[in-house]
């Protein structure tokens, strides 16, 4: 069961978007009630929030896949908790629901954009992990864009990440050699030993080109990429003919997205009839339910390893998000309100 609810709502807002990595200053801590319920909306106790490397493209001034918020708003985050009001008739008060509840204690927001909640699949925290947007990120970005089959070599980066992790485990599943790439010997240990992956690189033990040739000496098939950069040029000197680069994100480039680079090797992509996608969550939103029968079914039988990093309390999101791109979470990062 959920935890009590928060007496005194308590908001993360943007103060003025960050030239590079979000400081202290970047955020202002509120203590603003809740408005009254308007016609189809619904009011949370949030319990959980998810900080995601999408956040950095959130809180930068130009278009991406979705709008960015605007200085003084609270900061958006994929929360979940039970509804303590409801003046829409899809959610009654004790459903729990997931959707962007924003880095707050207690949402009100439109009803159509969250989604139900089955606790009966595992706890709120795993909803916001493995059998959240994370979970079903990795597993449609696999499946459906890289069609991994036996015998063929899939790379992932970022691969010890809530995202990297799902997406490797899949590609295992489907009988292909997978090569994780993560940083530090606890990291690469973790995706050999707990999850299965045929081997790892550490891409803080040297430069990743010279280490990844060594690794996948047959090529690369697929490349499901979390980090861009320097990694997505070595992995393109790799590729064998007809790969499919699946890019899921950039997070080596977020730091300062002014100045993110693309690509230096694109032209392998001429040379082997080689195809890169980019992708996000919202192609996919339809087909949850297909992503959540057999990702909970893999979770239940214990073939689905998983692991989250829990911070507490809303205090700890700016250092928490500062965390996650220095690559120092284990796991899928989420604060307990």
């Amino acid at each position: 069961m959920l935890g009590a609810m928060v007496m005194q709502p308590t908001q993360i807002r943007l103060v003025d978007y960050p030239t590079g990595t979000p400081t202290d200053e970047t955020w202002t801590l509120t203590h603003l009630p809740t408005r009254d319920l308007q016609d189809g909306e619904i009011e949370i106790d949030v319990q959980f929030v998810s900080i995601d490397p999408g956040m950095k493209g959130w809180i930068s001034p130009w278009r991406s896949y979705i709008d960015p918020i605007q200085p003084g708003d609270v900061m958006r985050a994929f929360g979940i908790g039970p509804v303590t009001k409801s003046a829409s008739p899809r959610y009654e008060v004790g459903d729990v629901v997931s959707g962007f509840t924003g880095v707050q204690t207690t949402a009100v927001v439109d009803s159509r954009g969250v989604r139900p909640i089955d606790l009966g699949l595992g706890p709120a925290e795993l909803h916001m992990s493995v059998l959240g947007m994370t979970g079903f990120t990795g597993y449609f970005g696999m499946l459906d864009l890289g069609w991994p089959e036996p015998g063929q070599t899939v790379l992932v980066s970022a691969a010890s990440g809530a995202v990297g992790s799902v997406a490797a485990q899949v590609a295992k599943r489907q009988g292909a050699r997978v090569v994780g790439i993560a940083g530090g010997p606890a990291k690469c240990a973790y995706l050999t030993d707990t999850l299965g992956l045929d081997a790892a690189i550490d891409y803080k033990a040297g430069p990743v080109a010279e280490l990844l040739e060594a690794v996948v000496p047959s090529g690369i098939d697929i490349y499901f990429d979390n980090v861009g950069g320097e990694t997505l040029d070595a992995a393109l000197m790799q590729i064998n003919r007809k790969a499919r680069i699946i890019v899921c994100g950039g997070i080596s480039q977020y730091g300062d997205m002014t100045t993110a680079t693309g690509p230096a090797n694109y032209l392998q992509l001429i040379s082997k009839s080689a195809t890169m996608t980019g992708f996000t969550m919202l192609d996919y939103m339809h087909r949850i339910p297909e992503a959540l029968t057999d990702l909970s079914a893999w979770v239940e039988d214990g073939s689905l390893r998983h692991r989250q990093h829990i911070l507490e309390g809303i205090e700890s999101f700016p250092e928490g998000l500062r965390m996650l791109f220095r690559g120092e979470n284990h796991g899928k990062l989420l604060i307990r309100l």
